[in-house]
């Protein structure tokens, strides 16, 4: 569009210098001619955008950044897109461009630049490492993000009911004090947990703080095994064998990517593994209180679905999504030789390891 408008000025600048020439007869008509030119450039920039400011064929490009691929993540996208076919942004009028920085935060923050040139539409920002990377270029792409654990506390908006920054999107507050509870109905004799987080995720950390302060007032004792990055998880992991009962996982990107060698660490120690998703526990933790992550990625979609409407992003709140659904998987059960209670084996989703 700033090409398109660019045009018309220069030809609008060369029918007045043409104009300004003597009156022949050639003059004239190289002058008629080039403010017919003039008056088709602008009738295209006109229809190139309605009032509001969107595509008049209707056609938009969002973009869809994740820091890493894990099944959580790819869930989230899922029901993103899946929910934007739905409402009506099928393929023939929106382009998705999914870009995955596999982990490295340099690549992270040259993705998150591309997408804030100023030729997309929206960009969807999946969890608080890509969000961040994305608002923090203050850009004026709207942003629509999904799982992001503490938006206030992660900088990327101020105000969750008002949010600013052009972001807004879901909030997947890990239940802290239901997973614990859940850990002592599963598991009443844990009473020293082993957190096993990476330092450079804000959502992890602030999980953790969170966990201190229920063990804290619940009498339970904690370990900490920290990393920064993935190749660290494993023996991250094995320092907690003999000084704990049990490991807590907050929404970490990093064991999450590793998660398979910490439940081989965990259940050869006969070690259960609490954490905050449905897809941790696809891969090998024992179990959580968890939501939807397909659903999560859906209503955020709903969210984009207005912004591309034309609705203000300080007009739609960011939201909350609770989690509601324990979930256990059915390998680690076995391998810890735990028995259920009745309610709990009523009532929780039993998923089987990931292949």
């Amino acid at each position: 569009m700033k090409k398109l408008l660019s045009a018309v000025c220069i030809l609008a600048m060369t029918a007045m210098t043409l104009a300004g020439c003597g009156s022949s007869p050639t003059q004239e008509t190289k002058a008629a001619t080039t403010e017919a030119a003039v008056s088709e450039a602008a009738s295209e920039a006109s229809e190139a955008l309605d009032s509001e400011g969107a595509k008049a064929d209707g056609s938009y490009t969002v973009g869809i950044i994740q820091l890493i691929e894990n099944g959580a993540f790819n869930d989230m996208r899922e029901g993103f897109i899946e929910e934007l076919q739905a409402k009506g942004y099928t393929e023939d009028k929106l382009t998705v461009d999914y870009k995955c920085a596999q982990g490295d935060a340099t690549n992270l923050q040259t993705i998150a630049q591309s997408m804030a040139d100023g030729s997309y539409d929206l960009v969807c920002t999946i969890a608080t490492p890509a969000t961040q990377a994305m608002v923090n270029l203050e850009t004026d792409t709207p942003v629509v993000f999904i799982a992001v654990s503490a938006p206030v506390a992660a900088g990327v908006i101020t105000d969750m009911d008002h949010p600013d920054k052009n972001a807004t999107g879901t909030s997947n507050a890990i239940p802290v004090s239901d997973i614990f509870a859940l850990s002592n109905q599963l598991t009443p004799d844990c009473k020293t947990f082993g957190f096993l987080y990476c330092t450079s995720e804000v959502n992890s950390v602030n999980t953790i703080e969170a966990a201190k302060e229920y063990c804290d007032a619940n009498g339970l004792s904690y370990k900490e095994a920290t990393v920064t990055n993935s190749s660290e998880v494993q023996q991250a992991a094995q320092s907690l064998v003999g000084s704990v009962d049990a490991i807590f996982v907050p929404n970490d990107s990093v064991i999450q990517a590793s998660m398979t060698l910490v439940s081989e660490v965990a259940r050869d120690a006969k070690i259960p593994v609490y954490c905050s998703s449905a897809t941790t526990v696809e891969s090998g933790a024992f179990a959580t209180v968890a939501i939807s992550d397909k659903g999560i990625g859906a209503m955020s979609a709903d969210m984009a679905v207005q912004i591309l409407d034309g609705t203000a992003v300080a007009d739609i709140p960011a939201v909350v999504v609770p989690a509601s659904a324990t979930v256990i998987n059915n390998q680690t059960l076995e391998a810890l030789g735990i028995t259920l209670p009745e309610d709990v084996q009523s009532t929780a989703t039993f998923v089987d390891d990931a292949k």
